[in-house]
């Protein structure tokens, strides 16, 4: 079984986590995610949190410490999803995201609202009792 391993964001603005719902394209499709992607080779974990939300939501980041990891076995992978705390590196940053179908703001209490990706889930309940 091929193995996933990816660097996520808890992307927080004040009392707000950001989320993303995924293409139809990429499987999981069309549920909420933690942003983030898959490590290039030789970088870490937090290196590669920074890349990939520069890439995909064209923002400049400042990683925070280690949340949790949790991993999901799907029908296509292993998927271990390996989370940190994250903020804009400037507060005015606009989020241009061209890589999901919709994103979101919301507080914790809003997270019960979204169907999130089955690996997402249990880093999902974790950070609403970080709140």
């Amino acid at each position: 079984m091929k193995e996933i391993t990816v660097a996520a964001a808890a992307l927080r603005k004040g009392n707000r986590i950001f989320i993303a719902k995924r293409p139809a394209n990429k499987l999981p499709a069309l549920v909420w995610e933690l942003p983030g992607g898959k490590p290039e080779p030789g970088e870490t974990l937090p290196q590669t949190l920074k890349r990939e939300l520069k890439e995909e939501l064209n923002i400049d980041t400042v990683i925070g410490d280690f949340i949790a990891q949790t991993t999901h076995i799907y029908d296509f992978a292993q998927v271990t999803i390996n989370l940190f705390w994250a903020s804009l590196q400037n507060e005015n940053d606009i989020i241009t995201d061209d890589e999901h179908v919709e994103t979101a703001w919301v507080t914790s209490q809003q997270l019960d609202n979204y169907e999130f990706a089955q690996a997402d889930i249990p880093l999902i309940t974790q950070l609403k009792n970080l709140f």
